[in-house]
Parts: C-alpha cells; structure tokens; sequence
C-alpha cells in the first residue's frame, strides 16, 4: 500500500474519505476551523452513505498535519477508517465546507 502522507516542501493535494460515526458530530465544522487554523484549502462535505469527503490543499508539512486530526476528529466522533488519495490542484481561496453529496 503507498503512502499518500506528503512531504514537508511538496504542494500537496489529497482526497480523503472518512468512516465512522462521523456525521451529527461536528465534524465538517471542526475541520474547517481546524483547515483555517493551519492554512489547508479546499473542502469537506457529507456525504450521503454516512461518510465525510474532504480535499486538502497546501504545503506537505500542513496537510499531513490535518490528516492527522482527520484520523481523530471532534471529541463526538469516532473515526473508524480515512482512506487518503492522491488528488488534482484546485483553485481554492480557503477551506469550507460544502453540500452534501
């Protein structure tokens, strides 16, 4: 299995998909503070099977840090898998959540 964590000096971009009881626990709302405290752009959204997709935007060292409070979440949640991919650039101004999907 590859690691998809980035590097420190890389632009990285990465597509997250997490599992669990993530939905009703403020988990988008956290990650967007959480994104907005460290500098991620891009999105997280619910989605309609009950998990939470989410793409990060910036600098390595950043990203691997908000994959890594993904992995946890707001104290409500419990995180049972984040699959993390690979994921285009994007033309992003800051991170926010979006609709469902």
């Amino acid at each position: 299995m590859p690691n998809n964590l980035p590097t420190a000096t890389d632009l990285a971009c990465r597509h997250l998909i997490v599992s669990g009881k993530v939905q009703g626990v403020y988990y988008r709302a956290s990650m967007v503070e959480e994104a907005q405290r460290l500098g991620v752009k891009g999105w997280v959204r619910n989605r309609l099977d009950g998990t939470v997709e989410a793409h990060l935007q910036g600098d390595g060292e950043t990203v691997a840090r908000l994959i890594g409070w993904a992995r946890r979440g707001p104290p409500a949640a419990a995180v049972s898998h984040v699959l993390v991919e690979l994921a285009e650039a994007g033309d992003y101004l800051d991170f926010q959540a979006i609709a469902t999907a």
